[in-house]
C-alpha cells in the first residue's frame, strides 16, 4: 500500500502546477479567437470552445476553496458503497436491483456555505447534498475540508437520462475517479466511450479497482498489470491506479490520500480547466493549421479579375469613345471655321454615354452623374468571365487552408457582387477621362485658321466689292498685284489653300493625340475598376485572411504554457 500511495503523491506532486495566470492567459485567446471567427466558421465545429469559456468563466468565478470529485462507474462497480465508506456514512443508496444510482449524491467535507454556488451550477439538488464536519470525529477530516465528492449516475445504465447525466457532469467536475471491478474491468464501454476520452485530462483523472478483495492474492497483480495495459492503450499511461475494498474503511487509504493531496493542493480545478483548454487548442488545430496564402496586387488572379471587372464596366467602350470625341472635338477646334457648325451638328461621343462634354459640358446635373451612365451593359460572355474571375481569387486566395475557410473566403470575395455593376457605373462616371481641358496647340491652330479664313473673307469681299463697281459702271479699284496676281484673289484663294493646308496637316496629329487620350482615359479607368475590385472584393477576401491570421495566432497563444 505504501508504494501505491506514494505513485499517487508522484503524479500529484507540486512540480506540476498550474498557473492561475497563465490559464487565464490561454483562455482569454480562446475567447478571443471565437470572436475573431464569429461568421466565418460553421458553429458546429466551436461548441466546444465555447463550452469551455462559458464553463471556465463560472467554475473561476465560483469557490476556489473547494475541489470537486465525481466518482464514475459502471453498474455493479461499487462506487456508491466507496462513497459511502469514504463518508463513512451512509450517504448513497446501495440496493441489489440495478441500477442503483439514479441521481447525484454530494458529500460535502467542511461548511457549505463556500460551495452552495458550486453545486446550484453542478446541477445537485439541495435534498441530495450531505454535509460532513470535521468536527464530528475530532480531526480526523480535515484534510478532507474543501473537498466535495459526487456520486454520479450509472454511465451504463439502461435509463438513458442517466447516461446524459453523466455526459453533463463529466464535464464540469474537477477531477474524475474511474470505479472500475474486476469482472468488468475491461469493459469496452469504460475504455472507449470514456477514458479514452481523458486523455488530455491525465492530471485529474484516477483510475480505482474496486472489490479488489473479491480476487485471489496471487490474481491480483496479473489483473493490475492488464488493466495498466488497458490504460496505456487509451492513451493514459502514468494515470494513477489504485485498489480499494468498500467493506473495510482502511481499504481507501490510498484513495482517501490521494483526496487529500488533491484537495490540499487546490489545483484540480485548474489542470481540469488546462486539460480542457489542451483539447479545444487540439480540435481548432483542424481549423486553423498552415499561414494563409498572400495574394498581392500583382497575383495572376488579381490582374485576372482587374481584366474581367474592365470588361463589365465597358472600359474599352469609354475608351473608344474617348478617342472619338478626341477626333471629334480636335477636328472642330483646329479645322475650317465656316465648318465647325456642321461639325457640332454630330453628337458628342462622349456625351452619347452621358459622359463629360466638350469642355465639361453635360446632359445631366452634376449631383446624377456618377448616379449612372449609359455604358453598354456587360454582355453574358463578360458577366461570365466576372464570375469566374471572382471565383479563380478565391480559390487561389483560399489555397491550402483548411476546411471551411475556403467557403468563408468564397462567400467573401461574392458578398457585393450585386453591388458591382453601380459601383463600376459611378467608378467609370467619377473618372476624369483628360477630356475637360482643351489643349493650348488647339487654340493655336484654331487662331491660325481664323486668320486665314479672315484673309479669304477679306479677299472675297475685295473682290464683291469691284464687280459691284464695275457692274454700276463706275472706276474699278486699282488692285495691288503680288507678282502677276492681284491682292484680292490671292488672299481669296490664299486662305482657302492654307485652312486646307492646315486641316490636312492638323488631322494626323489630332488622330495621335486621340491615341494618346484613349491609352490615358483606359489605364484611369483601369485604375478606378480596379479600385472598386479591391473594395469590394479583395478586401472581403483580405478581412477573412486576415482574420485566419489572428485566428492562427491566438490558437498559438492559447496553446502555450
Amino acid at each position: 500500500m505504501t508504494g501505491i500511495v506514494g505513485r499517487v503523491r508522484e503524479v500529484f506532486r507540486g512540480d506540476r502546477r498550474v498557473d492561475p495566470d497563465v490559464l487565464v492567459y490561454r483562455l482569454e485567446a480562446v475567447r478571443r479567437l471565437l470572436e475573431v471567427v464569429d461568421g466565418l466558421l460553421p458553429d458546429t465545429e466551436l461548441v466546444a470552445a465555447h463550452t469551455l469559456v462559458e464553463r471556465a468563466g463560472t467554475r473561476l468565478a465560483l469557490s476556489r476553496d473547494h475541489t470537486v470529485v465525481a466518482l464514475a462507474g459502471a453498474t455493479g462497480s461499487g462506487k456508491s458503497s466507496l462513497f459511502n465508506t469514504l463518508a463513512r456514512m451512509d450517504l448513497s443508496p446501495v440496493g441489489v436491483r440495478r441500477p442503483t444510482t439514479g441521481v447525484t449524491h454530494a458529500c460535502v467535507w467542511g461548511p457549505l456555505d463556500g460551495g452552495s454556488r458550486l453545486l446550484d451550477w453542478i446541477g445537485v439538488l439541495p435534498r441530495h447534498r450531505f454535509v460532513r464536519e470535521s468536527v464530528l470525529d475530532g480531526d480526523s477530516e480535515s484534510g478532507l475540508h474543501g473537498l466535495i465528492l459526487l456520486d454520479l449516475p450509472d454511465f451504463d445504465s439502461v435509463q438513458r437520462t442517466h447516461r446524459l447525466e453523466v455526459d453533463r457532469l463529466l464535464g464540469l467536475v474537477d477531477l474524475v475517479v474511474w470505479v472500475v471491478d474486476p469482472q468488468k474491468y475491461a469493459d469496452k464501454v469504460v475504455h472507449t466511450g470514456y477514458l479514452r476520452e481523458f486523455h488530455r485530462h491525465r492530471d485529474v483523472t484516477l483510475v480505482v479497482l474496486n472489490q479488489a478483495d473479491r480476487l485471489p492474492e496471487a490474481e491480483l497483480p496479473r489483473v493490475l498489470a492488464d488493466l495498466r495495459r488497458l490504460l496505456d492503450a487509451d492513451g493514459l499511461p502514468g494515470v494513477p491506479l489504485l485498489t480499494t475494498t468498500a467493506v473495510d474503511p482502511n481499504g481507501v487509504v490510498g484513495l482517501r490520500n490521494a483526496l487529500e493531496r488533491t484537495v490540499f493542493e487546490r489545483q484540480a480545478a485548474l489542470r481540469r480547466l488546462d486539460g480542457d483548454v489542451d483539447a479545444v487548442v487540439a480540435g481548432l488545430g483542424g481549423l486553423i493549421g498552415q499561414p494563409g496564402p498572400v495574394v498581392g496586387a500583382d497575383d495572376p488572379a488579381v490582374v485576372s479579375l482587374e481584366r474581367a471587372l474592365a470588361g463589365a464596366a465597358g472600359v474599352s467602350a469609354v475608351a473608344d469613345a474617348v478617342e472619338q470625341a478626341y477626333r471629334h472635338r480636335g477636328a472642330a477646334a483646329t479645322g475650317w471655321p465656316l465648318v465647325r457648325g456642321w461639325r457640332r451638328l454630330r453628337p458628342d461621343p462622349l456625351r452619347r454615354l452621358h459622359l463629360p462634354g466638350p469642355a465639361g459640358e453635360v446632359d445631366q446635373p452634376a449631383e446624377s452623374l456618377v448616379a449612372a451612365t449609359s455604358v453598354p451593359d456587360p454582355t453574358a460572355a463578360q458577366r461570365s468571365a466576372l464570375g469566374l474571375a471572382v471565383r479563380v481569387l478565391a480559390d487561389r486566395a483560399s489555397a491550402g487552408l483548411p476546411a471551411a475557410w475556403p467557403t468563408a473566403v468564397t462567400g467573401a470575395a461574392r458578398s457585393r457582387l450585386g453591388d458591382l455593376p453601380d459601383a463600376l457605373d459611378r467608378a467609370v462616371a467619377g473618372t476624369d477621362l483628360g477630356m475637360d481641358r482643351r489643349p493650348i496647340w488647339w487654340r493655336l491652330v484654331g487662331g491660325l485658321q481664323w486668320l486665314v479664313t479672315l484673309a479669304a473673307l477679306a479677299g472675297l469681299g475685295w473682290l464683291a466689292v469691284e464687280y459691284a463697281l464695275r457692274a454700276l459702271g463706275l472706276p474699278a479699284l486699282d488692285n495691288p498685284t503680288v507678282g502677276e496676281v492681284p491682292l484680292p484673289s490671292l488672299l481669296l484663294l490664299g486662305g482657302l489653300l492654307a485652312g486646307l493646308l492646315v486641316a490636312a496637316l492638323t488631322r494626323p496629329v489630332v488622330r495621335w493625340a486621340a491615341r494618346r487620350a484613349r491609352r490615358r482615359a483606359e489605364q484611369r479607368l483601369t485604375e478606378a475598376v480596379a479600385a472598386v475590385g479591391e473594395e469590394y472584393v479583395l478586401a472581403p477576401v483580405h478581412a477573412v485572411l486576415a482574420s485566419y491570421a489572428d485566428a492562427r495566432e491566438l490558437l498559438q497563444a492559447a496553446a502555450r504554457r
